[in-house]
């Protein structure tokens, strides 16, 4: 056979070439269904595949099995870098099993959300992965009207009957107020993430409910609406003007910890010698800072991962129950904390 011309290569050439069946070539080609050969035969045609320039018809496909293998993610900040790890997580699950993502930025606008979800339906996605949920959520509502496969991740939302992946938010602020009342901190503030996030509004009843059980002060709180560098600058100086006898601080996230040393700065004061700092994520760099970040680290790449999973089970109709997988968290001690000084 001449492999040379300018015809078309189907995926009888390839068959041909191996010397198997057009079915077999098919299986193997076709992540669904590609266990049902072995490695080596599937090594092989894939190398001849190759070799010819054959691609399979994944529009012809998806038209016969009713699927897009497309799973869309909504991501509030893709400028934080808590994400770019949950990403990746997501992206290597699903494309190990033949999945492509769609990824978009909403800004955590609600808006920006819907015509995010819009554009992806217009592609006919078979599930999404939502990382913007707010606790009261009309797009999540939405989901789950039209029946669509939905997980969240490191979001949930104030109502049942909605899967995801979240941290076990409590463990991991109650470990960083265990920490600095053994360093001698008893007068302890926290810049809140906004209240409309379940992560926001969690870590901060966290932090009020676990001094409350201490018999300490617990309303040394501002509340911030972006998980922004600028809104924990702003909120730390809110926070001075209302009292600056606190000795640390836990911030709501590692961006919003960030914008609190450089609020710190401008105001002469020194972490930890004056104020111990302790952040929320773990992101990237964060042991390379001056002084490096004391911080909250959750399994990102993971939480990632388990929901691309979560979300491929519902969709290949895998008997499970709704569930909330809570991911626990770890404390990181480094330089930005220290014992109290008397001042």
């Amino acid at each position: 056979m001449n492999y040379l011309t300018n015809r078309k290569t189907t995926i009888r050439d390839v068959a041909e070439l191996v010397g198997v069946h057009h079915s077999t070539v098919s299986r193997a080609l076709n992540p669904g269904t590609k266990d049902r050969i072995s490695p080596e035969m599937v090594r092989k045609i894939e190398k001849a595949a190759e070799k010819l320039g054959y691609f399979p018809n994944i529009a012809a496909s998806t038209l016969k099995q009713n699927r897009s293998f497309a799973l869309g993610v909504l991501i509030p900040d893709l400028t934080n870098p808590v994400f770019p790890l949950i990403i990746r997580g997501i992206q290597d699950t699903a494309e190990a099993e033949g999945y492509t993502v769609l990824t978009a930025n909403t800004d955590d606008d609600e808006t920006k959300e819907h015509d995010a979800f819009k554009m992806m339906s217009g592609r006919s996605i078979d599930g999404l992965i939502v990382a913007t949920a707010r606790r009261q959520d009309s797009l999540v509502d939405e989901c789950i009207k039209r029946g669509l496969p939905l997980v969240l991740v490191n979001r949930r939302v104030d109502r049942e009957g909605v899967s995801g992946v979240i941290v076990d938010e409590d463990f991991g602020i109650c470990a960083a107020l265990d920490h600095l009342m053994h360093l001698g901190h008893r007068k302890i503030a926290h810049i809140a993430g906004p209240q409309y996030s379940s992560t926001g509004y969690e870590r901060a009843k966290a932090f009020r409910d676990h001094l409350t059980l201490h018999n300490m002060e617990a309303d040394l709180i501002e509340y911030a609406d972006k998980f922004t560098v600028e809104e924990g600058y702003r909120t730390f100086k809110q926070l001075l003007v209302r009292d600056n006898r606190f000795t640390a601080i836990v911030a709501g996230n590692d961006t919003m910890a960030l914008g609190c040393i450089d609020a710190m700065h401008k105001q002469g004061l020194r972490c930890p010698e004056d104020i111990s700092v302790v952040g929320n994520n773990d992101i990237i760099f964060l042991s390379r800072m001056n002084p490096a970040l004391t911080t909250i680290s959750i399994p990102k790449y993971e939480m990632g991962s388990q929901a691309t999973r979560m979300l491929l089970d519902i969709i290949n109709g895998v008997p499970r129950e709704t569930m909330l997988l809570r991911m626990q968290p770890r404390l990181i001690v480094r330089s930005s904390t220290a014992p109290v000084v008397a001042r």
